[in-house]
């Protein structure tokens, strides 16, 4: 059964706008779209990980077909709608049911709560779609990252060569 196309997810402050290939073909490249309907790239954007993400996400979609069940969000600021950052899960559930979540965002907005707020309309999201859980890594140094998930009520589960493991049962 093909999967339907998803939908933006709007939060408080943000638009997480599910990837198209041929604008993550736009971030892999670190090219921004022009014309009409292009979106404005913020300061710094798109970091190095969204850069790889946007690569990984047109993998995924090459080897499991578009529009992707779990796709890649860019993550976008209501305000002004610039891009900032990107989310994504890293493909289909596993066969426990759960899958792996990344994110980031460039370094102009951290501290703005928008990643606690990304994480969070992602879970609303995959909990949704029927994922029994959600797993998710942060280099053992990145405890803002570590806090964003213990916030959106990860549990840590392990650390091994300098890598913390979380997860949340949905």
């Amino acid at each position: 059964m093909p999967v339907a196309m998803a939908a933006d997810l709007a939060t408080r402050r943000l638009v997480l706008h599910p990837l198209t290939v041929a604008e993550a073909e736009q971030i892999a490249a670190g090219v921004p779209g022009v014309g009409p309907g292009a979106v404005p790239w913020g300061e710094g954007y798109p970091g190095h990980t969204s850069r790889v993400g946007a690569l990984h996400y047109l993998e995924m979609l090459e080897k499991y077909g578009y529009p992707a069940e779990f796709p890649a969000y860019e993550i976008r600021r209501r305000a002004d709608g610039a891009a900032v950052g990107g989310i994504g899960f890293h493909g289909p559930p596993d066969d426990r049911g759960w899958v792996e979540l990344g994110y980031d965002l460039v370094p102009a907005v951290w501290g703005q709560g928008f990643a606690s707020e990304a994480v969070r309309g992602l879970l609303v999201f995959a909990r949704e779609q029927g994922a029994c859980g959600v797993a998710a890594d942060t280099d053992v140094g990145n405890v803002a990252s570590q806090r964003v998930l213990l916030a959106a009520g990860f549990v840590f589960e392990r650390e091994e060569d300098g890598v913390r493991y979380y997860g949340v049962e949905l």
